[in-house]
Parts: C-alpha cells; structure tokens; sequence
C-alpha cells in the first residue's frame, strides 16, 4: 500500500501484509486520505534483502513492509487506485493496468457504484516482447506495460510523454498492445489517459465501504451494469 505524500492522513493498517488463500483484511481509511494505491506481490522471498528481487513482481521500497510514502510497487503491478472526498464530493476510483500487470483484481463496494477491475490473467498469452516476469516454474506471474519495455520513455506514445503528453497528442491506438490489455479488462485503466471509460465515481457523502478482491470470479452482466 502507498499513499501520496500529500495526504494528512493515513489508513489504520500497516502498509505489506502477506495474505494466505482465501483470507481478508478489514481496515480504516480516513475521508483526507487524498490519494492512494493497494496492490498485490507474489512469490516474494524477504530473505532477500534487495527490494527489487524480493518479488517476481509488485515488489517494494521496505520489503514486506512498504515505505509508505515511496514504496509504490515494482512494475508490472496491477493497482487499485483511490483519491477520496475528491472534486465535487466525490470518491475516485480505478483499477489500473498503465503499469502492466501482476494480478486479476477487483474493487466493489456497498452502496451501488460501479465494479472497477480486471478479471482476466493476462500473463499466459500476453505478447511475447512484454511477457514476464516468470516465477520459478516458467510461469508468467506478469505482462509489462509497452511503456515499461519502450526504450525512448521521455518521449513516447507508448508512455503519452514529450510531444505525446496530452490527451489529443496521445490517443489510445497510438499505444502499443493497448487493445490486448483493454479488449480483455474493459474496466481497467489500459494507458494514462483512459478516464473515460475506466475512472469511476462514487459520492463521497455515501460514506462507501470498498473491497478490493485479488484473483476475482468475473462479476455477472448484470452487476456490472450497475451505475
């Protein structure tokens, strides 16, 4: 878990757990907590001293522990993303693949807005030039960004950096491998300016209680068209 630096206040819970199959965590985040992402590690040995290596993917600045103020996780990471009591009153909210992914994930909540997530695992037929990392046993336990892999990052496309930095200048079909990461999780974040179809609001004065579901059973039509 990372929180923007900017936030006066910080959730109740420590900023790494390790959590088991099938187990949960409840905590408290407070309505200031102006920005912040949660995201999932696997395979991680924290024997190992290096932040960078502890983890085939999602690693942290901290170890098991993140830093909570620069410890965002080491992509390709799928992110859950929030920015509360943001302009006009509203929670924010998205589920984000821009740098790349790790894990399906899902974010739900109690009140009726909508389901952001990705439910599919990109790794096994992710294209070849940004599957990875493998853990182990061969496996794809990640799906970089082309953004990540891109050897020109200050200005390109593929990152909307430069002469790309702005929504016009950047249009998605301009971004390698976008619609592979969109086509399967439409309700994902796919490239830095996907808020159209992959921000989401709820109003702040609901008081919402969200859950993020790491590895989720995909939602039926019918919840997923709930707005």
């Amino acid at each position: 878990m990372h929180t923007d630096k900017s936030s006066p206040s910080f959730p109740d819970y420590q900023t790494g757990w390790e959590a088991q199959p099938y187990t949960q965590v409840n905590f408290h985040v407070p309505d200031d907590w102006k920005s912040g992402r949660i995201w999932g590690r696997r395979g991680c040995n924290f024997a190992d001293p290096a932040p960078g290596t502890q983890c085939p993917s999602g690693g942290c600045n901290g170890g098991l522990i993140c830093n909570p103020v620069d410890g965002s996780g080491i992509p390709p990471a799928t992110l859950a993303e929030f920015s509360l009591s943001a302009y006009g009153n509203m929670d924010n909210y998205d589920v984000s693949v821009v740098d790349g992914y790790n894990l399906p994930m899902s974010v739900t909540n109690n009140k009726g807005c909508p389901i952001a997530g990705c439910f599919v695992d990109l790794g096994p037929n992710c294209p070849a030039p940004l599957k990875g990392p493998f853990d182990s046993n061969g496996f794809p336990v990640g799906c970089k960004s082309a953004c990540l892999v891109d050897q020109n990052k200050s200005d390109s496309p593929n990152c909307c950096t430069g002469s790309h930095n702005t929504q016009e200048t950047c249009p998605p079909d301009g971004v390698q491998y976008y619609h592979y990461f969109k086509d399967n999780c439409p309700r994902a974040y796919a490239y830095a300016y996907d808020d159209p179809s992959s921000l989401y609001t709820c109003d702040a004065s609901l008081s919402a209680d969200y859950t993020i579901t790491f590895c989720p059973p995909p939602p039926s039509l019918t919840v997923m068209d709930v707005v």
